[in-house]
């Protein structure tokens, strides 16, 4: 099948959006299917695929068009327009403007929902995408997410046309990952228990309770891989007085699994407002986070804040969970895990089997699935 995608997301980044929308339009090209991604042009754009691949840790080859418009609300329309030359089967879109325009021009229209629409417009363009006629369908990330657009704009769709669809992993590449002191040793980590979290330093990632609890546990190495330049080196300063502390700074995809590895137990230390890659908003009621599928891939004991998002993927089998913010509980956890050998491996072992049910590619083919066969 040919499909166009159209995202937002500034190609390359590395911020979560741009590794989602990246990781899934992979997952259609590995399923066999001929894609087209449709992003906006930039001044740092990239068509060179070794490296894209490296950055987002991607096998199968797909094409990207980069569209020069003149705002961020004619690039929706410009995309929708340049997607005609392909002739798609399916427009596969995160924007909702891009949505709703891909039905005006009469394709079947998949959109991944990630949150709630903002400010006066936006749910304006979700009750026209709503109330259009065509062949369409969302994805949407989690069940809390699918109830709060329920409560704001009555059922979306037909049930069958709304299918929950978290974010997922590329399984094949955390398999015959090395033991923790193996993946220190190849990382020049020093051999102490480790617990690390990977991402960005975002206000609401838990980064300031990471601190206050590594100061308390000197024997620990405390791991953080991730984060813009800026914000990493603000952390390397509040961290000067903490030796046991390592913040690695950015890490490409690609690599990112070595250093999950290398932790005895990982971590989502998640506050209870969790800001967006722009520093505002909050999340925190319908996060999906990249990083849990790739941790519950890693197969290593999972500490978590205990989120009731968090917990429609993570469960007292293949997790343990703390208050958010509260240091004491996180630390007490922590040692409790450290000093727990065969609890740890048996959380991780569940951890890496619960893995199986969140591939991209898996994920792919419920989204398509029904709906191919109706257009």
């Amino acid at each position: 099948m040919k499909i166009v995608a159209i995202s937002a997301s500034q190609i390359p980044s590395s911020v979560a959006n741009s590794i989602q929308a990246m990781k899934a339009v992979h997952a259609l090209a590995q399923l066999g299917h001929e894609v087209t991604l449709i992003v906006p042009s930039h001044e740092n754009r990239s068509a060179e695929w070794d490296k894209l691949s490296q950055l987002y840790g991607l096998t199968t080859r797909f094409n990207i068009e980069y569209i020069a418009a003149p705002s961020r609300r004619l690039f929706f329309l410009t995309a929708v327009r340049s997607a005609r030359a392909f002739k798609p089967d399916l427009l596969y879109v995160w924007p909702v403007q891009s949505a709703v325009l891909g039905l005006l021009h009469g394709f079947p229209v998949i959109m991944e929902v990630h949150d709630l629409p903002s400010g006066r417009i936006g749910p304006f363009w979700y009750r026209y995408f709503r109330d259009m006629r065509g062949q369409k369908r969302i994805g949407v990330i989690t069940r809390a997410l699918q109830g709060a657009l329920d409560e704001q704009f009555g059922k979306f769709l037909k049930p069958e046309d709304v299918v929950l669809a978290p974010n997922g992993v590329e399984l094949e590449r955390f398999a015959d990952l090395p033991d923790p002191k193996a993946a220190r040793r190849l990382l020049g980590l020093t051999e102490a228990q480790t617990v690390a979290c990977t991402g960005h330093l975002y206000a609401g990632r838990g980064v300031e309770l990471f601190l206050k609890v590594a100061a308390r546990m000197s024997d620990v190495q405390f791991l953080w891989a991730g984060g813009k330049p800026e914000d990493v080196e603000k952390w390397r300063t509040a961290a000067k007085d903490l030796p046991n502390v390592n913040f690695a700074g950015f890490v490409p995809n690609q690599q990112l699994p070595l250093y999950q590895a290398a932790a005895d137990i990982l971590l989502m230390p998640y506050s209870q407002i969790i800001a967006i890659s722009s520093g505002t908003g909050n999340s925190a009621k319908i996060s999906s986070p990249l990083k849990m599928f790739e941790y519950l891939a890693t197969g290593r004991a999972i500490l978590s804040s205990d989120l009731p998002v968090f917990r429609e993927v993570l469960n007292e089998n293949n997790a343990a969970f703390c208050p958010p913010d509260d240091s004491n509980a996180w630390q007490g956890a922590l040692r409790g895990l450290l000093d727990n050998p065969s609890r740890r491996i048996a959380l991780g072992a569940q951890a890496r089997k619960d893995a199986e049910n969140y591939s991209w590619t898996a994920r792919a083919k419920r989204i398509l699935e029904g709906f191919v066969e109706k257009s």
